[in-house]
């Protein structure tokens, strides 16, 4: 029989939508596979926003009393902020808070006691006014990860990006056939770990028309050779594909995943395609975190009328992936 997992839920940044997502999604607790699914923030922040939404998630104490705790919800109190925050505010406190959360719930990934991670949105600007040297979940886990690859996951398309959060002419110094060819291994084996499927690559090219055999640009070249290698080795890819046809090529095929040279080449095509129900997940792990696939909404957080699908999506394949 398979084990339930136990799976660490994080509040995101106080001041935006992450807990108005996050009450939402598990206000639907009955749709969900089967977990222990516990809560890491403020009770406080819990407690207003669902009062402000209207509704109850009833979360138990964690560590339970009995040992061996059965599926359900629970919360690791942690009283950060002070107060109760603005809604849609950017701050440091705010930022502080959002962090905290996330550290204890890796710290317990890290030691095995949970199986998955799923983060509410946070803040890069409320991270750096508190002072943090991490822009985001991702580069905080590749302090000790150094391999981990961020990868976009939905029905109609997956996606997995060769760099995400830096400068685009730092991301178009990335492309080698040395960083490609281990990028490529790494991400084939973390699937490899956590599904039965032996995924399809199509990797896309850098410049239009994928270079058009140098006429645009030499980096294909690089790309070609990694590609080249990785198929030796044994994975299923293919490429380099022109960018503005690589995606059409993957769309509603489960079992293929683009391979984007950088953060908005392979987000914009996926965020159209998908938005609603597209989950981020942080392959080369451990244990397995996934996160809605946007951001704090500090503009809308005060009208509480975010929409928590890609959270929801999040908890499932967070399930699933365990």
């Amino acid at each position: 029989m398979r084990a339930i997992p136990r799976i660490g839920i994080t509040l995101g940044d106080p001041a935006g939508i992450g807990p108005e997502v996050v009450v939402k999604a598990l206000s639907r607790a009955e749709q969900l596979p089967p977990a222990v699914y516990v809560l890491f923030g403020s009770e406080r922040v819990l407690e207003d926003e669902e009062s402000a939404l209207g509704l109850r998630v009833f979360p138990k104490p964690w560590p339970p009393a009995e040992a061996g705790p059965g599926p359900g919800l629970y919360v690791r109190r942690m009283d950060l902020p002070p107060g109760h925050p603005a809604k849609g505010r950017l701050s440091a406190e705010c930022g502080r808070a959002s962090f905290e959360y996330f550290a204890a719930a890796v710290d317990e990934a890290t030691r095995g006691t949970l199986q998955a991670v799923v983060t509410a949105p946070i803040s890069k600007q409320a991270w750096s006014l508190a002072g943090l040297a991490w822009r985001g979940h991702t580069e905080y886990l590749a302090r000790t990860c150094p391999e981990a690859i961020m990868a976009f996951w939905s029905e109609p398309l997956k996606v997995a990006l060769l760099s995400h959060h830096v400068s685009l002419r730092e991301a178009l110094g990335r492309v080698k056939a040395e960083i490609l060819e281990a990028f490529f291994l790494t991400l084939d084996r973390s699937l490899l770990g956590r599904t039965s499927r032996r995924f399809h690559f199509l990797v896309a090219g850098l410049n239009p028309h994928a270079g058009e055999e140098g006429l645009m640009g030499s980096e294909e070249e690089e790309i070609r050779s990694a590609v080249g290698r990785a198929r030796a080795a044994g994975l299923d890819i293919e490429g380099p594909f022109p960018p503005d046809t690589v995606f059409r090529r993957a769309l509603g095929q489960p079992e293929v995943m683009v391979v984007a040279m950088h953060h908005d080449q392979g987000l914009i095509p996926f965020k159209m395609a998908a938005f609603k129900t597209g989950v981020n997940v942080t392959l080369g792990l451990p244990f397995i975190r996934t996160s809605p696939d946007h951001g704090t909404a500090f503009d809308i957080a005060p009208r509480r009328t975010a929409d928590p699908e890609s959270f929801f999506q999040a908890l499932r394949l967070a399930a699933e992936l365990s």
